[in-house]
């Protein structure tokens, strides 16, 4: 520990989430002295994973009110960490009879602040596969995306499939002959949208509404224009014929890519807080040094040449590289609300193999579209059975997400209940119960990266993860940028995460590449 000081470091990074991670891993065969921070005294800042005692603490500490309500309207004075942080109100709800029914230790739980789905074709999956990192992800199959039906007489015939590929189609019983040769030449379109064949069918409509699209070139009926716009995965309900084609496109595109069934994966053990754990182990075998629950602060006097760091374990360091993130929220951009249920059934119904030979998935997502005359957005519902780790045999972790309204809160619970009524229960099983819920508001930062350079002293600030149920490829433009930040103009832009095997590490050592 004396020795931290005596040296400057070429970079210190400052959190662990999932961009600061990566940038990591990107840096681990430079060579360069690096400093991994993170004042929290766990991994993934941002996109970490909690078990329930860190998941009560975490809502502690973001609990506060930053809009000048409370709960019931009155005016409060705000908190500055309040005001400021990309979280903020906070909650947790135990039911009262949790441990007779059910509800197992705090660390039998990983409950993700990031519970992305990522797509098959995702850039991101092509740089842990250049990195050598995939080796120490355990994907886990995505499987059936549906629809909520409301007006379903019954409440178990209430989810509706969406068939999302050519079998699915022609397989259903659902649709009538002639909405699924409309549906058909719709998916045959979109595989292929941008071509220049195709273009001209939707140029020039880009700000459309997808709907009106759907209907007006393809002739899809009400039913079919809920289930395609669904899988767009978009929270403001307002989705344009130029994102819906191409977040479609993305969907059916990544569909068997890496087999049969599914078309995008989740890491095991709470999402991409483990790809962020798996990135850091990468920087520490590069030589790394890794302190957690230690912050930073930029010491008064810091030369042209150097930043000079106060630690808070009372250690000083030096660097003429300091990368950190933007965690305050800014005024101009959305907020979303998620509620994270722990359910004392396994919703085995969800998670059925609809192609043969795939995957037994492990997430399945449920979409609750908004009505036409409602100024809500749609509710999404991220069903994850035990197999992810987050939760124990038996059980199963829901995370539903929409975008923050004055009754956002409410429509989330309720949405809830109607899910838990919807999945068909088998013989002898009891009705679900909620045992846990975790609810919490989510902003974002500035959306572009904070640069400062002064000679050759440079501040990199990543901006705070997107708000998207997919992931979003665009983080990784930021993560190059801060990577050639710190190895210079001059490094090869082939190199950038393209690494070889280590010498004498088999596929199953526990190193990291």
């Amino acid at each position: 520990m004396e020795t931290l000081g005596d040296e400057p470091w070429d970079v210190v990074i400052c959190g662990t989430g999932l961009q600061q991670s990566l940038l990591a891993l990107a840096l681990s065969r430079s060579k360069k002295r690096i400093l991994h921070l993170d004042p929290n005294d766990y991994y993934g800042e941002n996109e970490a994973a909690f078990s329930l005692q860190e998941a009560d603490s975490w809502a502690a500490t973001h609990g506060g009110l930053s809009t000048g309500e409370d709960s019931s309207g009155e005016t409060a004075a705000p908190t500055p960490s309040a005001r400021q942080n990309i979280f903020k109100n906070a909650s947790v709800w135990t039911h009262p009879e949790a441990a007779d029914r059910g509800l197992s230790f705090p660390r039998a739980y990983s409950l993700a602040l990031a519970p992305q789905i990522i797509h098959t074709r995702s850039k991101l999956v092509e740089r842990l596969v250049s990195s050598r990192a995939y080796k120490q992800v355990e994907f886990l199959a995505v499987g059936s995306f549906f629809v909520y039906n409301a007006e379903a007489t019954d409440a178990t015939s209430r989810l509706s499939r969406i068939p999302s590929s050519r079998e699915d189609v022609f397989s259903t019983q659902s649709i009538p002959a002639r909405s699924k040769r409309s549906l058909m030449k719709f998916l045959k379109f979109v595989i292929d949208y941008d071509s220049e064949e195709h273009r001209p069918l939707w140029q020039g409509q880009e700000r459309k509404p997808l709907a009106e699209f759907l209907a007006g070139e393809f002739k899809l009926d009400e039913n079919l224009r809920r289930y395609i716009t669904a899988l767009t995965l978009m929270l403001d309900g307002r989705v344009t014929v130029g994102d819906g084609l191409a977040t479609i496109h993305r969907h059916l595109t990544s569909m068997g890519l890496f087999g049969p069934g599914f078309c995008a994966v989740y890491p095991k053990w709470g999402g991409s807080s483990e790809i962020a754990q798996v990135a850091c182990r990468a920087g520490a075998v590069g030589g790394g040094i890794y302190m957690l629950g230690t912050k930073a602060e930029i010491k008064d006097g810091s030369g042209d040449g150097e930043i000079s760091l106060d630690l808070s374990n009372g250690l000083s360091v030096r660097t003429a590289k300091l990368v950190t993130s933007q965690n305050e929220a800014a005024s101009d951009t959305p907020t979303i609300t998620r509620l994270v249920a722990v359910v004392s059934s396994p919703l085995e119904t969800l998670f059925e193999v609809n192609v043969e030979g795939a995957p037994t998935p492990a997430v399945a997502v449920v979409a609750f579209p908004s009505s036409p005359e409602s100024s809500n957005g749609p509710i999404y519902a991220s069903v994850h059975s035990s197999s992810t780790g987050e939760c124990p045999a038996g059980q199963s972790v829901i995370y539903l997400t929409t975008q923050a309204a004055p009754q956002a809160v409410q429509r989330l619970e309720s949405a809830l209940s109607d899910l838990l009524a919807a999945v068909p229960l088998s013989d002898g099983q009891t009705a679900p119960a909620c045992l846990y819920k975790l609810q919490y508001d989510q902003s974002l930062s500035a959306r572009v990266a904070s640069v400062t350079e002064r000679g050759s002293v440079s501040t990199f600030a990543f901006p705070s993860p997107s708000l998207s149920l997919a992931f979003d490829d665009g983080c990784l433009d930021t993560v190059r940028d801060a990577w050639k930040l710190v190895v210079g103009d001059d490094a090869p832009e082939d190199e950038y995460m393209v690494f070889q095997d280590r010498e004498g590490v088999a596929d199953d050592d526990d190193a990291y590449d």
